[in-house]
């Protein structure tokens, strides 16, 4: 029997001693010793792992933990899926990296992408490779607008976040955590989100009728609004690391309406919500929309295997050869594991279950709705926020959602916190997570958040 199945087999989650353990304590100060300052998630969540298996993972010191973080996302069907596996182990055999030369999996793989958007959109959408990561698409993505548009101002919107490239962290609205740099990307415009919770223009919804929105038509189609018509308005369906925040019906399409009226591509960035994380295979197909270009990355390959791509109108196709390149654009492994990871979420009706899950999470945290620290719970599908607020004031609880992070370890589960201001815990679960591990789930977290509150009003 494989390590493997020993962590398959094992009930759920168990936690003996404090964190770090001995062992995860060593490689953590080792970390700390040869990389980066940069690092971030072993500074919340001090483990060092030593496996993982479906939506379990074991530290150094055998204790095992249900991840709900999953890769930030990028593990949709969980660690190590066995058929993702093989297909990846079958592919180290024919050819590993081949640039953009067309290959058979390449096909495959782009096949398969466009299989899955909305049967409207497949017949005139092209694709292009980028680098490995979402913040090379979304600089793809602007640059193709800009050269297809001519224009060079983009719009972008308050508390999005889109990657930490200059370019891409040029869009983001989290300046202090995101954004650690002068902006050196000049024409940026960012507008109000319909982040209802915390209105950017300090209304209600019974005294809005989305005047976030209205203050961006306006601004675009004033003569004197002292804003260019851009090459492209870039947005979120759902904010992810803004807080889980998503985008009201209205409010999207809204936005969508406007730039079709005034000639702008409509970018929206699918990195973290595509792939099938809200219950269907985009979000924006939740809002009765078709977009000009899809940024999409992390899930794209079910395992983690770095790609990242653009899906364009070919009205858009306007650049010359070699216009934007990528040297691992043609990653071979990540095409097999990605076609394999459509094949399975079409056969194992794996939308479905994201979306019964997603009801099912919604379920087990509505008690939460009653608790004064509580601002919202929020989500679709397997993406989901609990946003924490003192009651007294109303001002972002940042250390209680720490705190709740916190104890979440110690009872056997990793989540993510973010929002404005690191507010939000954040639920990632791979897409094929089962009834009982979500159960288990949501008992660590309601269990860890009584434990935070308690401990914070004795601090």
């Amino acid at each position: 029997m494989t390590s493997s199945q020993r962590l398959d087999a094992l009930a759920g989650p168990q936690v003996t001693g404090d964190l770090p353990g001995p062992r995860s304590a060593e490689f953590l100060a080792r970390q700390a010793g040869y990389e980066s300052n940069a690092r971030s998630y072993p500074r919340r969540l001090p483990i060092a792992i030593e496996q993982a298996s479906g939506s379990l993972v074991r530290d150094m010191d055998g204790n095992v933990f249900i991840d709900f973080l999953a890769g930030a996302g990028v593990l949709s069907l969980g660690h190590n899926h066995p058929e993702l596996v093989a297909a990846v182990t079958a592919q180290l055999d024919v050819l590993t990296h081949g640039l953009d030369f067309p290959t058979p999996v390449r096909e495959e793989f782009v096949e398969a992408q466009l299989s899955m958007l909305p049967a409207s959109m497949r017949s005139r959408m092209k694709v292009h490779f980028c680098g490995p990561t979402g913040a090379n698409a979304v600089d793809a993505a602007l640059k193709l607008c800009k050269t297809a548009t001519g224009r060079g101002d983009i719009i972008s919107f308050q508390g999005g976040f889109h990657g930490s490239t200059h370019a891409a962290m040029a869009l983001t609205g989290l300046i202090s955590q995101k954004r650690p740099v002068p902006n050196g990307v000049p024409g940026i415009h960012f507008f109000p989100y319909s982040y209802c919770t915390r209105c950017p223009v300090g209304l209600t919804p019974d005294s809005c009728s989305t005047n976030c929105v209205s203050y961006l038509e306006r601004a675009l189609t004033d003569t004197n609004g002292g804003v260019p018509l851009p090459a492209a308005v870039v947005m979120e369906m759902i904010q992810g690391e803004g807080g889980i925040i998503p985008a009201t019906a209205d409010f999207a399409r809204r936005v969508r309406t406007l730039t079709r009226e005034l000639g702008i591509p409509l970018v929206v960035d699918e990195v973290q919500t595509g792939c099938g994380r809200t219950g269907t295979w985009f979000a924006f197909e939740e809002y009765g929309i078709e977009p000009d270009v899809i940024i999409a990355s992390k899930a794209l390959s079910g395992i983690g295997a770095p790609v990242a791509l653009i899906m364009y109108d070919a009205a858009l196709d306007t650049w010359a050869p070699g216009a934007h390149t990528g040297t691992f654009r043609g990653n071979q492994l990540a095409f097999a594991a990605g076609v394999e990871a459509v094949r399975i979420i079409q056969r194992d009706d794996v939308l479905g279950n994201v979306i019964r899950r997603g009801e099912q999470i919604s379920d087990r945290l509505k008690p939460l709705l009653d608790d004064p620290w509580v601002a919202e719970v929020r989500g679709r599908g397997l993406i989901w926020g609990v946003e924490f607020a003192d009651p007294a004031d109303h001002r972002p609880a940042g250390r209680l959602a720490s705190a709740v992070q916190r104890e979440a370890l110690r009872g056997g589960l990793i989540v993510e916190v973010g929002g404005r201001d690191d507010d939000v815990v954040r639920l990632m679960p791979p897409l094929n997570v089962t009834e009982a591990t979500v159960d288990a789930a949501c008992s660590i977290l309601l269990n860890a958040i009584r434990t935070a509150k308690a401990t914070q009003q004795e601090v």
